[in-house]
Parts: structure tokens; sequence; C-alpha cells
């Protein structure tokens, strides 16, 4: 326990600079270094499924794809529009088995090439383009708001989830995969996610006030309008993203407890790997930068 609260208080004021401060580039590098870490983990789950993975290649294709965000196209626009983003995204997933394919033909057994080259486009989709839709998510006006409020969702749902389903939990919600999440747990974390989202959306405008004040964010990355936005929408958008979270830690849970492991890897004392820290955003961040995206288009 004291571990896991002392890697949260270190790592929590580092992620924060990071999505409201740091220039688009730097993010994607980290991000990329994240995502990087994460693929090592899962490809080293699949060898206890029995697949020889495809090292390299994978770690290659999903980091040039992150870093191509970190290219800068000037001026006050996004550095990756939208439309780009959207273009660039489907042609590396189209690619991405044929890229793995190509290269499974080297394989001494061929019945490993198709499993070995599936483990690395799933890494790739599972884990880069996640983390791509969080660095074109920053891209967009108020993005670096959205980032926050993406990340306190999450955070209240888990720690809540945590703590109640530990103290009160008694109905097992998945127990074939994870033995400890309970019902009880699940509301507790839907209901603080709701009450954090509809806080920080309904005070946005002294929030962000405060941020561009202490030099935390640009003026493009808050949101400053006049206007209290409307909780109904809110409110969806929120149970809705604590549900992709909730679901996204319970999908990495059957890939851990398929391979049977306990933790996908042991970077972050406390907490396991990488891939166990960002499992939940890995769906919730795609639901949030459709959202996100559809609202540019409109």
């Amino acid at each position: 326990m004291l571990k896991r609260i002392a890697t949260a208080v270190v790592l929590i004021p580092i992620v924060l600079a990071l999505i409201l401060r740091a220039p688009v580039p730097v993010l994607a590098v980290v991000a990329a270094i994240v995502a990087l870490l994460a693929i090592h983990e899962f490809l080293k789950l699949t060898e206890s499924y029995g697949v020889q993975p495809i090292g390299w290649p994978t770690y290659l294709f999903s980091v040039l794809f992150l870093l191509m965000l970190a290219f800068s196209a000037g001026g006050e626009t996004p550095l990756l529009s939208t439309g780009q983003f959207l273009v660039t995204l489907g042609f590396a997933a189209a690619i991405a088995p044929f890229i793995f394919l190509t290269r499974a033909m080297r394989a001494e057994d061929l019945r490993n090439g198709y499993p070995a080259a599936a483990a690395s486009v799933f890494a790739f989709t599972y884990i880069a383009l996640p983390m791509g839709m969080l660095i074109q998510l920053r891209q967009q006006w108020a993005g670096a708001f959205y980032l926050l409020y993406l990340l306190l969702v999450v955070w209240a749902g888990d720690i809540f989830a945590y703590f109640v389903g530990k103290s009160i939990g008694r109905h097992l919600m998945a127990p074939r995969i994870s033995p400890k999440k309970t019902w009880e747990g699940a509301a507790a974390s839907l209901i603080a996610s709701v009450g954090v989202g509809c806080l920080l959306f309904h005070y946005a405008l002294p929030v962000s006030s405060a941020l561009l004040r202490w030099g935390l964010i640009a003026r493009r990355d808050g949101r400053f309008g006049l206007e209290q936005p409307a909780m109904g929408p809110v409110i969806l958008l929120t149970v809705i993203l604590n549900i992709a979270a909730q679901l996204g830690d319970l999908v990495e849970s059957l890939i851990k407890r398929g391979a049977g492991v306990k933790d996908s890897g042991a970077i972050l004392p406390g907490h396991g790997g990488m891939l166990d820290r960002i499992d939940a955003l890995l769906f919730a961040a795609p639901v949030l930068w459709y959202y996100a995206a559809w609202r540019v288009m409109q």
C-alpha cells in the first residue's frame, strides 16, 4: 500500500505537468517511451501463450507512428489536424498486418509466423494507437483541459473502486478474470468519476483561468467560455468514459490471467508494470478522442 501511494505521489505531478504544459513534441516522445515499455510487457505476456513475438519491428513501427506526431506544422494550428491524423492512423493500421507478416516470413517455424504477426498487430492497435489519440487530443482546442478531465475521471474511478471494493465489496464482478473486483467497487468508481467530471466542467472557467495564471497552460488549451456547459452531456460522457476505463482494466486482466501472471511487469513499485498503469486509458482515450474529434468536425 505504501509503495502504491508513494509511486502515485511522485508520478501524478509529473504526468500533470506533461499534459498541461509540456510542448506537444515532448509529450509525443514521452508517450512513445510509455508505449514502448507497455508493448514490451505485452509481447512478454504473449510468450506465455506459446507465441514467439516479433520484437524490434513492433517497437520500431509503433514508435515511428507516435514520433510522427512530434513534427510541428508551426503556428497556432494543431500540429496534426484531426483529418490528417485519421488518414495516418488508417494507413498505419492497414499496412501493419502486411509489415509484420512480411517479417514473419523469416521465422524458422512457419507455424509461428501468423501468431507472431497477429501479436504485433494487436500490440500496435491496442497500445500505440490509443497513445497516439492521446497526443492528438492534446493538440485540439482545450486539449489540455480534456486530458486533465480524462485523467481525473479515470484516477478518481480507480481510487474509489480500490478502496470501496476492498472495504465493503462483497459481490464479485468477474471472479475468473479479476478475483478482487466487485460490483460495489464498480458502482463507487462510476459515482466518483461522474462527481469529479461534473465538478471539473462546472468550474471549467475558474480552473482554466487559474492554470493560465500559474503558467501551466496556454490559452488555447483551456476552456474559457462564460456559459456553463449543460450537465446532461457531461454526465453521459463521463459515464461512458468510466465504463470504458473499467473494461480496459478487465481486458488487461484477461490477458494476464491467461498468461498466468499477476502483473504485466514490475517497473512501477506498488502498481506493477507500465501496461498495468495505462490499461484503463487504452479504451477510455479513444472514446474521448472520438468525442473531441466529432465536436471539431461539426
